[in-house]
């Protein structure tokens, strides 16, 4: 086994990590004794509390404001091949347990104990992001452990992540295993998409939000429904799914809505869902000077807020969103309002809905509180892997 420099903590820097957590900082490195710059990024280390206890093995890279992720507990337990198989087989029998179909996010970073790493399934098709040194290190041993726990016929690499550029990592964008398929299917809540995985957004689908749009799902029959920052239709062509009489999605990229058009077709509800392009704001101004009402809208937003600088000017713009949209409900709408912004806490989006109705002089009622589905574990020493938040809202007059 190949001996492993290293990591020396200061004094109590131990305590989150301890408690569970798998990151960390500079600042909590005793850099005299080990100084970070001696590490190339992605390298291995054993981390040593203060007293030189060791505490497990981790990857380094000092390039990067978290410039340790822990892959192991046991000081011995490198990260390679066969850990890789063990972390890739516990991931799959939760995802076994919760769905009876191979569409789902089958490796969620840190949730699933491999800290940079995300892999969405399409059936045989598997979406990978390497967003860390550490990861992208493993790319070799990756591919080869995926091979004997999934045996996918084609692998894309979809390493064009912000994240990455943070590691000081290349953007590249590849089929690294079979030939991609003109048309990669998923199937979510009984109804099929096509996603666009080598140019859609992130790996091409939202796995995260299915708990949400399945409760959604349930509230649209004969409902007028507008979805916002549609995307390819996931909210949009499901509400079509279940009964809505008539969808509108509004997206500001006219490749997107093409596919909303393509996966309306492909579930024969062409002719329920439309399509509109432009910005959503612009989008809401113009639909309210017309005068158009709806039963139901849906926000489903990018993040707002990225970094906590962003914080202040993020909650307004969620607070005027969520007010224009309720401008276009009728005197007894639904609104589900979505954030998927890490920084944006669950209770401040519900004081943004109470606001947005209260500007408007009506009541709300929160009817569903929902977050990221289950392919999508929570670390909870991590706050960070708990980001997405969805409302279920009922916004009414007396």
């Amino acid at each position: 086994m190949t001996a492993l420099r290293s990591l020396r903590l200061k004094k109590n820097a131990d305590r989150r990590l301890k408690a569970g957590h798998l990151w960390l900082y500079s600042n909590e490195i005793d850099t005299k004794a080990t100084p970070l710059k001696d590490f190339a990024p992605g390298e291995q280390a054993q981390v040593e509390a203060a007293n030189g206890k060791a505490l497990g093995v981790a990857y380094v890279n000092a390039h990067s404001l978290i410039c340790a992720r822990l892959v192991s507990r046991d000081p011995g337990m490198l990260l390679d091949r066969s850990l890789l198989v063990h972390r890739l087989n516990q991931a799959l029998a939760l995802r076994q347990r919760m769905f009876d179909k191979p569409f789902y996010r089958l490796v969620h970073g840190e949730g699933d104990l491999l800290p940079g790493l995300i892999v969405d399934r399409y059936g045989d098709v598997l979406v990978v992001q390497l967003n860390t040194a550490g990861m992208q290190a493993q790319l070799e041993p990756l591919l080869d452990a995926l091979d004997k726990v999934v045996s996918p016929s084609v692998v894309v690499l979809r390493n064009d992540t912000s994240g990455r550029r943070q590691e000081g990592l290349e953007s590249q964008v590849e089929v690294v295993k079979g030939t991609l398929p003109e048309a990669v299917e998923l199937e979510e809540n009984g109804v099929r998409f096509v996603a666009p995985v080598l140019d859609g957004q992130k790996t091409g689908w939202f796995y995260d939000h299915r708990v949400n749009r399945a409760w959604l799902n349930q509230q649209v029959a004969g409902k007028r429904v507008l979805d916002l920052f549609s995307y390819v239709g996931g909210w949009g062509v499901q509400a079509a799914a279940s009964g809505a009489s008539e969808v509108l999605c509004v997206d500001a990229s006219a490749p997107a809505l093409e596919r909303v058009a393509d996966n309306a077709a492909l579930n024969g509800l062409h002719e329920q869902v439309a399509v509109g392009e432009g910005d959503a704001f612009e989008a809401l101004a113009a639909l309210k000077a017309d005068g158009e009402q709806f039963d139901v809208v849906i926000l489903d937003p990018p993040a707002f807020i990225k970094k906590r600088k962003d914080i202040p000017a993020g909650e307004r713009a969620y607070g005027k969103l969520n007010r224009e949209a309720m401008r276009l409900l009728g005197r007894d709408g639904l609104l589900l309002s979505a954030s998927c912004s890490m920084h944006l806490a669950p209770e401040r989006l519900v004081d943004v809905v109470r606001g947005a109705a209260r500007h408007q002089d009506r009541h709300a009622q929160l009817l569903f509180q929902g977050h990221q589905g289950p392919d999508h574990p929570v670390h909870p020493a991590i706050p960070e892997t708990a980001y997405l938040k969805a409302l279920g809202v009922r916004v009414f007059r007396d």
